[in-house]
């Protein structure tokens, strides 16, 4: 049972990069690069693998705390008494809202940056980007979900309508897909664009840490932590001082979190008068 509750997220991975991996070849914003698969091989891997770890190690443990909390109406959906439809509409909300509040306190915490990091190395981003994350990171966000989901009452099902959602989302916003200005203008006023995205990949460490929104952009404007540039392709993307051994390759991103003895450079800024936000 457990493998074929979380069987269909490497499937949705794949359509949606494949569909992605389309548009990026058709209309891409960064245009210029010829070595696409060399770049996105090593983060498909490594997505992968991380999939692996979470179907093998916290399927069952997420299964067990969601079905505690449905057992003893523990968390807040239970306390609240909403069902239904309603029910799965506030799970998605509210566990949106931990996200961004786990990505901000990843970019906060040093132990935590050094395994995020390796998503920010990546200096060509696309969608195969979105799957870039260090197996540390996912053992450590896995660990804090399992105390998270069974809080705030969630059910198996209301998991994974959010991860059906979430999937093609940060594909999407991670994609080299030239979106019109005005397209990404609308749509970012709900969910996550990759003109929102790509800002947050910049190595501009103020940049960076700015829009940490998973699906709904909201989260940002209601936290003030929304920024935009007027033209992304003035950004440049990665982490400073990041060797390509280190970020181009599979071995390299593994390494990473344990090859430097101090996180990035982070120094703080008042701002530049050169990259206004424009809303």
């Amino acid at each position: 049972m457990t493998e074929s509750v979380f069987a269909f997220k490497p499937v949705m991975a794949a359509a949606a990069l494949a569909i992605m991996w389309l548009l990026e070849g058709l209309i891409p914003m960064f245009e210029g690069r010829r070595e696409r698969v060399r770049h996105d091989a090593p983060n498909v891997v490594l997505g992968v693998a991380n999939a692996l770890v979470v179907a093998l190690v916290f399927a069952g443990a997420t299964l067990v705390a969601t079905e505690w909390a449905r057992a003893n109406s523990f968390g807040v959906l239970h306390w609240l008494g909403i069902g239904g439809v309603w029910a799965f509409a506030l799970a998605f909300v509210l566990f949106d809202m931990w996200q961004y509040l786990w990505h901000r306190l990843n970019h906060r915490v040093p132990l935590l940056w050094r395994f995020h990091a390796v998503h920010h190395a990546d200096r060509e981003l696309s969608a195969s980007s979105g799957l870039r994350f260090h197996t540390g990171e996912i053992v450590l966000s896995s660990c804090a979900r399992l105390a998270v989901l069974p809080l705030l009452g969630m059910t198996v099902a209301q998991v994974l309508l959010y991860e059906a959602v979430l999937l093609p989302v940060i594909l999407f916003h991670h994609g080299n897909v030239g979106v019109p200005a005005r397209a990404d203008r609308w749509l970012r006023w709900l969910i996550v664009t990759p003109w929102m995205h790509w800002v947050h990949h910049s190595d501009y460490q103020p940049e960076t840490d700015s829009n940490y929104s998973s699906v709904f952009s909201f989260w940002d404007r209601i936290f003030g932590s929304f920024r935009l540039v007027s033209d992304p392709r003035a950004l440049t993307l990665g982490l400073e001082e990041t060797e390509r051994r280190d970020w181009a390759t599979l071995p390299g991103m593994l390494a990473m979190p344990f090859r430097s003895r101090r996180a990035r450079r982070r120094e703080r800024s008042a701002g530049d008068p050169g990259r206004r936000a424009d809303r």
